[in-house]
């Protein structure tokens, strides 16, 4: 394990590298003053997932996972903050509003330019330097690489999409960040399974990591899932649900072993 103030890095034994990029809950002292009571709660983050995905290590899998909140800045948005879903409501690289569209900072007590970048410099790059140092290591002695980012969310946030989110909601950038094989064979899992509802390719195409890291053909794959946090947690007191979660578990496993065969 390699602990560093940014992030934790657990590296695996197998082609399996899992990056939960919005795990953190952690904020800096030098911008706690200027947010919002709310925001200080960091009620956007991917709460548990590094929690759920535990069993990942059982797996052999690598798994990084980031101290700081995707307030501080948002690991999986592209360092030049292009949008992800031109035309629809998002939250950017350093996020000025929450998903409930309240403001995450005093009016204006806003970060700076200058602070942008120095935040992208601090906790942005390094995240991503590991990332792609233990894809190139992973690839180096197995030929081979799956990177799966492991994403959670409120299961209704107007803000984002209409309705109630699908439980489980994979994305692989229309197909362009894996296999088509690989593709399928996560879609015939959760077809096999009646607990759940799920989508490919829906609102959650995949985020800067998936589109940016997937290269299926030089055998990089990358997939997204995007969880609907109600199936594991109580969404409105962020309390992890451990019976509901194990179900849950389940079908994850089930979806980190197809990655594996």
């Amino acid at each position: 394990m390699r602990t560093l103030e940014t992030h934790t890095l657990h590296q695996g034994s197998t082609a399996l590298f899992v990056s939960l990029p919005h795990d953190g809950t952690l904020l800096p002292e030098g911008i706690v003053g200027s947010m919002t009571q709310k925001a200080r709660l960091v009620p956007d983050t991917d709460w548990h997932v590094s929690r759920l995905y535990e069993f990942a290590r059982d797996l052999g899998a690598s798994v990084i996972v980031p101290a700081y909140s995707r307030y501080v800045v948002d690991l999986n948005r592209p360092p030049d903050d292009e949008s992800l879903y031109p035309g629809q409501n998002t939250t950017g690289l350093c996020p000025l509003v929450q998903f409930s569209s309240e403001p995450i900072y005093h009016f204006g007590q806003e970060p700076s330019p200058e602070e942008l970048r120095s935040r992208v410099d601090r906790y942005w790059r390094p995240y991503h330097a590991a990332l792609r140092a233990e894809l190139a290591r992973i690839k180096a002695r197995h030929g081979r690489v799956v990177l799966w980012e492991g994403h959670s969310i409120r299961s209704v946030v107007p803000y984002l999409f209409e309705g109630r989110l699908p439980d489980f909601n994979l994305g692989t950038a229309g197909g362009a960040s894996c296999s088509n094989e690989l593709q399928q064979r996560l879609i015939e899992v959760l077809e096999s399974q009646a607990d759940y509802t799920f989508v490919a390719n829906g609102r959650f195409k995949g985020g800067y990591i998936t589109r940016h890291y997937g290269k299926p053909g030089e055998r990089v794959d990358a997939v997204q899932l995007e969880l609907a946090q109600r199936n594991y947690m109580d969404e409105d007191s962020f309390r992890y649900d451990a019976g509901r979660a194990a179900n849950l578990q389940r079908v994850l496993r089930a979806l980190l072993e197809c990655c594996l065969q």
